[in-house]
């Protein structure tokens, strides 16, 4: 199956056969009595002692009134919830994929559930008290804001998947760091927001549900009265027209009606993951035996069906392995979100690439002067950053105090200032320029100027084996901390890597599996930090979100070493990552060992990233950025671009972290998510540039 058109329907205006209508009509008998089943099952699961056999005598007749009041004020509106959300998900991701004609969009993968997470998450941090309605309004504009920026980014999705997908984690990442902001400012107001963002089922009452299912379902009719329109979409934009449909009106409807479900299900139930990726590509996949399936007057009710036993099937599994108390914690959305990236790196390793896509060199070569100048003032740049990150803070000093302190002659106050500051300005410095080296080492050898490590999967293993530490051994030692990260970050990269390769190493394969594999690692991230700690979400969130609070001279040593081995090995590979980034073919005549060379840059970039997110935490952008602005600046070639990344870099995040220390002292913003605001725009101009380019990043 290829990934980068929606799959086509085999008919648009003729009526199936009657073979094909027994088919279709099979699929939805199996479908709704799998629904049945599981709707069954998860009534017969609980907190409470309620069992199946107190359930079948309430139902024969018997008056209980223990079990009427535990159905009715607790597992009833969890199942409808279930239900809701299910359907409208999954109808959203169908449209949105016939829309796109991609099979990988999704309110995932356009950023509406992170748009409209981001509004609710607003309206309660700054107290507002809204009702269902209101909410559901406000999440509404925020999907459709974001949806609508990832669909001009990725030339309405037709660009091909990669560029979708990179276009949509992008304005997520950028919509989750305002969102994580405003979780760590108002802690107290948004208790319980951390857990709901990940989707959770848990229901006071059903007044969520029966003001929210009248939206849904009109919103499921329009769509369903806009299915011969999108049959006919399927064929491209120019026969649609020629066909009397007006194209511009269709899309503009159906983002509408699908940012609408999708908005819904986050005010009721928060953003349930990949349920609108998977359904639809299941249903999908049913084409060769169910001939027909593809016609949307089908596929937007199977898919809403098939989106029902996901979030249901899902929520039994759950609680069935961590037990009904640890369910209530746990959101639902885990499992549906390690499923979606379960089925993302299956539908990459299917993904037929459609060439490599050349590094970009930002242009002609820059003269030997110019780039002596760039370092030059890049290198006066990051010590002002370090001098900057000395005097600024909760406390400001001046500069004869860093000097004094240097002299072992400041006093007890000033002196434990600046002992518990220096250790988080050379951590800043060292890892900013750590992720530089590495994205720019991914970039080359993966050939696509948009890949970075955390792109890769490698940022969210170092992640899972940190905040496993931190969880269950607190009191862990540097180094401890440093292995363990690095173990997560090289086994995530071994499994990316193995499971890219098909007969060679595709740079789109390598993106989509390493997406998938982030999003399914972030997924038990959450996991882990619900599990352990539920309401004290604030000391992962901090350390997910890139901080240095609470560094010491110790943890920076990892990634000096890091640096120390890699950037004389990569120094040496300079002439080989040169032409790494041409194509795939001129290597190999020039006598480079190309998978030698891509294991060992990789590797060196995994050691980069793993040490680096064992000091500061998950840091985003800085191996997108930094690489990209070095290039502009002194051209392609890697001698030059190295050392210039690594400074640009380790400005950016002590900058970063500067800022992050100081504008609200004393209260402080991760660094992390002050690199993923100034690197999201910038993005989004690269992937805005190139719009219009056939294949673009893809």
């Amino acid at each position: 199956m290829s990934l980068s058109t929606a799959e086509r329907p085999t008919a648009t205006a003729a009526d199936l056969p009657a073979p094909r209508r027994v088919r279709v009509a099979a699929a939805f008998a199996v479908a709704a009595a799998l629904a049945v089943l599981f709707a069954a099952v998860h009534l017969t699961q609980g907190t409470s002692s309620v069992g199946a056999s107190d359930l079948l005598r309430l139902l024969f007749g018997g008056d209980d009134a223990g079990t009427t009041q535990v159905l009715v004020a607790s597992r009833l509106p969890r199942l409808l919830a279930a239900l809701v959300v299910g359907v409208a998900l999954g109808v959203a991701g169908a449209g949105l994929q016939s829309l796109a004609r991609n099979a990988l969009a999704s309110p995932d993968t356009l950023a509406v559930n992170a748009g409209a997470y981001l509004a609710v998450v607003a309206v309660s941090a700054f107290g507002i008290s809204l009702g269902v309605l209101p909410s559901g309004g406000l999440a509404f504009l925020g999907g459709l804001l974001a949806s609508g920026l990832v669909l001009a980014l990725s030339s309405g999705g037709r660009a091909g998947p990669t560029r979708l997908i990179l276009a949509g984690t992008a304005v997520a990442l950028a919509l989750g760091s305002l969102t994580t902001v405003l979780l760590l400012l108002f802690e107290q107001n948004t208790i319980g927001l951390y857990a709901w963002g990940s989707g959770s089922l848990v229901q006071s009452d059903l007044s969520g549900v029966t003001r929210l299912s009248p939206v849904i379902a009109l919103a499921v009719v329009g769509l369903l009265l806009a299915g011969r329109r999108l049959d006919i979409l399927a064929l491209g934009d120019d026969p649609a027209t020629s066909l009397g449909v007006d194209v511009r009106r269709t899309r503009l409807v159906v983002v509408l009606l699908t940012v609408l479900l999708s908005a819904a299900a986050v005010t009721l139930v928060g953003p349930v993951g990949f349920v609108g990726l998977c359904a639809p590509v299941i249903v999908r996949l049913l084409a060769r035996a169910v001939p027909g399936v593809l016609r949307h007057k089908v596929l937007l009710p199977l898919s809403g069906i098939v989106g029902m036993l996901v979030v249901v099937g899902s929520d039994v599994l759950l609680r069935a392995i961590v037990g009904a108390q640890a369910g209530v914690e746990v959101p639902t959305g885990v499992v549906t979100s390690l499923f979606g990236a379960a089925l993302l790196v299956w539908l990459a390793r299917r993904h037929r690439d459609a060439g490599n896509t050349p590094q970009s060199t930002s242009g002609r070569l820059r003269t030997r002067g110019a780039f002596l100048v760039v370092l030059a003032v890049s290198s006066l740049l990051v010590v002002g950053a370090v001098i900057v990150g000395m005097l600024a803070g909760d406390t400001w000093v001046l500069l004869g105090d860093v000097v004094n302190w240097l002299s072992d002659k400041t006093g007890p106050a000033y002196t434990f200032v600046l002992d518990q500051r220096y250790p988080r300005v050379f951590a800043a410095l060292l890892a900013g320029a750590a992720l530089a080296v590495a994205g720019t080492t991914v970039q080359a050898v993966c050939r696509n100027p948009l890949a970075e490590p955390g792109l890769l999967g490698i940022s969210a293993g170092a992640g899972v084996g940190a905040v496993t530490l931190i969880s269950f051994a607190p009191l862990a030692g540097v180094w401890a901390m440093s292995g363990v990260a690095g173990l997560g970050a090289l086994l995530a990269f071994a499994i990316v890597y193995g499971l890219s390769w098909r007969g060679g190493l595709s740079s789109d394969r390598l993106v989509l599996v390493g997406i998938g594999m982030q999003t399914g690692l972030f997924a038990v991230i959450t996991m882990i930090i619900i599990a352990t700690d539920p309401w004290n979400t604030g000391k992962a969130l901090t350390w997910l979100s890139g901080s240095t609070y609470g560094r010491t001279a110790g943890q920076v040593v990892p990634v000096l070493v890091a640096l120390l081995i890699a950037l004389p090995l990569l120094a040496y590979a300079r002439r080989d990552l040169d032409l790494l980034a041409l194509d795939e073919d001129t290597p190999r005549v020039l006598g480079v060992r190309l998978e030698r060379t891509r294991m060992i840059a990789l590797v060196a970039a995994a050691l980069l990233t793993s040490t680096a997110v064992s000091a500061v935490g998950v840091i985003g952008f800085v191996g997108l950025v930094a690489p990209h602005a070095a290039r502009a600046l002194v051209g392609g070639r890697h001698a030059r671009v190295l050392p210039v990344a690594a400074l640009l870099g380790a400005l950016m995040v002590s900058a970063a972290d500067t800022v992050g220390r100081t504008v609200i002292a004393p209260a402080q913003i991760p660094a992390g998510l002050i690199t993923a605001l100034i690197g999201t725009p910038y993005f989004i101009w690269l992937l805005w540039r190139s719009r219009t380019a056939s294949g673009g990043a893809s």
